[in-house]
């Protein structure tokens, strides 16, 4: 499935928003609408090796994911690798590219694609999950932009058992 593109413009200093997307504590705050029992693999929830695991609650398709932050260039790009799908059998990739706009805003490119080569994956990505993925990154989207933009942080970060 994909590549599936979503952007949006945020005001707000792209340093922030960075630290903000490369801490994995902090993804059930915009993304808990698809993802649901979010789970840190790790107690550092930020930086390269950070990991989460998670479900996804597609329509007919409930299944484990999980993500992985492989690549980080800090303030501008971030690489996630992961694997979902039944049994967890499809690779997924998620970049998340920040650009300088015009004064403090930020543009915020996501792109999210798997590689199922399971013929039963291959068949449920064909019968409409792109389309609701699709929707679901764009809604998380302007739930991030929402979070960053306002003064008082109101989102619950995300903490591990034990740390």
């Amino acid at each position: 499935m994909g590549p599936l593109f979503a952007s949006t413009v945020i005001d707000a200093p792209r340093e922030r928003v960075f630290a903000f997307l490369a801490d994995l504590a902090n993804r059930p705050s915009f993304c808990d609408h698809f993802q649901l029992d979010y789970r840190l693999e790790r107690l550092d929830s930020d930086g390269v090796g950070a990991a989460a695991r998670f479900r996804v609650e597609a329509p007919r398709n409930h299944v484990w994911a999980d993500s992985a932050i492989d690549k980080l260039e800090a303030p501008h790009l971030i690489s996630e690798h992961g694997r979902c799908g039944r049994w967890n059998r499809v690779p997924a990739r998620t970049v998340w590219e920040l650009v300088e706009g015009p004064g403090s805003s930020i543009t915020i490119r996501l792109a999210f694609w798997t590689s199922p080569t399971h013929p039963l994956d291959l068949v449920r990505e064909r019968l409409g999950a792109a389309r609701w993925y699709r929707r679901q990154l764009e809604r998380a989207l302007e739930r991030l932009r929402e979070a960053v933009e306002s003064e008082s942080p109101q989102h619950a970060r995300l903490v591990t058992a034990g740390g």
